[in-house]
């Protein structure tokens, strides 16, 4: 079998489940702003930056606010969402997620994660997962949120691999955009409808094993 040399992994949706706690931070400030805010529109903020995804959610109510107002805002959503992540425990890793790590660090692959959230290393460290990732990007580390693919190709740079030698997985359309602009397979964790774009779509990693990578075109 033709294995991938690392693989790259998205942290909200692949291996946390954030999205409940992206929203109830959102919303609150939606509500602030008497802004309409949906967990349908919450699911478009998916791999979107946290000063774009205000600027998304100003859009909904047609209001504007200045730079220095948007920087407000989003501090204030930030720190509502990092209180609620601080008590994530690693009874939030979604299934599957700590055994196919393992797996990957038994068949002697690389992993790193590719974030775009510049509070990845709080919620690795509350979940117990840190010490799993060789490389660690996130939101702290890049100029450019995906879909630019600056998030992978950094992880791969770190890793010292070319993007072909890595399987990115991603739960987010704008992530595998990022992932596919970059030169990488991808894996998407979802919806095959959203994530079309993806080589491969798989609906969580509950039984992933090494033979996931055989469905790939890159390694068959």
């Amino acid at each position: 079998m033709i294995l991938p040399k690392a693989c790259i992994f998205d942290l909200d949706g692949v291996i946390v489940d954030t999205v409940p706690a992206h929203y109830i931070a959102w919303k609150s400030i939606a509500d602030e702003l008497n802004i309409p805010f949906t967990e349908k529109d919450n699911e478009q903020l998916k791999g979107v930056s946290r000063v774009d995804s205000m600027k998304r959610i100003l859009a909904i109510g047609n209001l504007e606010k200045s730079d220095e107002e948007i920087e407000a805002l989003t501090t204030r959503k930030n720190d509502r969402y990092v209180e609620i992540i601080s008590k994530m425990t690693p009874a939030d890793i979604l299934p599957g997620v700590r055994e196919f790590l393992h797996v990957l660090a038994e068949a002697g692959l690389k992993v790193a994660l590719g974030s775009s959230s510049k509070n990845a290393p709080t919620i690795l460290k509350a979940v117990g997962l840190s010490d799993l990732f060789q490389v660690k990007v996130d939101g702290n580390h890049i100029s450019h949120s995906k879909p630019h693919p600056e998030v992978f190709l950094l992880g791969a740079d770190r890793l010292g691999l070319h993007p072909s030698e890595c399987v990115v997985f991603e739960d987010a359309i704008s992530g595998v955009q990022a992932a596919k602009r970059g030169g990488f397979p991808c894996v998407g964790v979802g919806l095959p409808e959203l994530l079309h774009e993806a080589d491969l779509v798989v609906p969580d990693l509950k039984d992933a094993d090494l033979t996931i990578f055989k469905r790939l075109p890159s390694f068959a």
